[in-house]
């Protein structure tokens, strides 16, 4: 009697402990070169928007964060390999991405847009762009728009690794413009120094099939199980407030949009 009453304060014993984070840490794969989204502070460590709302998601799902920095074009492979279990790093939802990969819903939607020369007159048909030279984030969509849009209308399509390389190859005259995230563009180059005497140009770029549905968290095909709880931590730091919290601190604006 005495072993059974023993065994049943044990077994209450360990249903009284508290639960504990999920021991396996969720890898996120990560550009930390992609102000305000994702970059470098003076020591070393990564900040921004999609940082912090991937902390803030891990904390939701109590899970512990392992940020694993990869170049944007690098990212969906390293998933594949298993070297990441996700992609936090401003990747929008498109068709041509579900192929390899399976998204969260958005956590942020923005339009894209072209900058240029403050003054340059760029209309709807955008035929002024003959000629120029519009640099583009190798492995992005706007380099697919850009290469599939922009290229018959005459322009010169210029790949990077990085946004921050194009931004100093513009002030270097070596490119006349670039395409990429209004929001990015804004805050990562136009509020600068740097980006002192351009401003977005012509029309704002929208198209679905090339810029999707918004931005999502990227998953291995078939990993249910991560992209569920994702989900759901999506949905819970948009109730609670800590999603609107993260984006004042960034954005004067919703960025999470329609």
């Amino acid at each position: 009697m005495k072993k059974l009453m023993l065994l049943g304060a044990l077994a209450l014993s360990v249903l009284a402990q508290p639960v504990v984070a999920d021991e396996k840490p969720l890898k996120i794969g990560i550009e930390a070169a992609y102000p305000p989204f994702a970059s470098k502070a003076p020591d070393g460590n990564i900040v921004g928007f999609d940082y912090d709302i991937g902390n803030a998601l891990c904390e939701e799902m109590k899970v512990k964060c392992v940020w694993v920095e990869q170049e944007f074009d690098g990212l969906i492979p390293a998933l594949k390999v298993r070297k990441i279990d996700a992609v936090l790093s401003s990747m929008s939802i498109t068709e041509d991405r579900k192929k390899s990969v399976d998204f969260s819903n958005k956590y942020y939607n923005t339009p894209a847009r072209l900058v240029m020369k403050q003054g340059t007159v760029v209309s709807d048909s955008m035929t002024e762009l003959k000629g120029k030279n519009i640099g583009v984030q190798r492995g992005s969509i706007h380099e697919r728009f850009a290469k599939e849009v922009l290229a018959p209308l005459g322009a010169e399509i210029k790949p990077y690794s990085s946004q921050n390389e194009i931004y100093l190859d513009i002030g270097a005259g070596r490119l006349d413009g670039t395409v990429a995230d209004a929001t990015l563009l804004q805050d990562g180059f136009l509020n600068t120094d740097s980006g002192k005497g351009y401003a977005f140009v012509g029309p704002a770029f929208t198209d679905v099939n090339y810029f999707g549905d918004g931005v999502g968290i990227a998953v291995r095909k078939g990993d249910k199980a991560d992209l569920d709880r994702i989900n759901a931590a999506i949905t819970a730091i948009r109730a609670d407030g800590k999603y609107k919290a993260i984006q004042d601190k960034y954005f004067n604006f919703d960025i999470y949009g329609q």
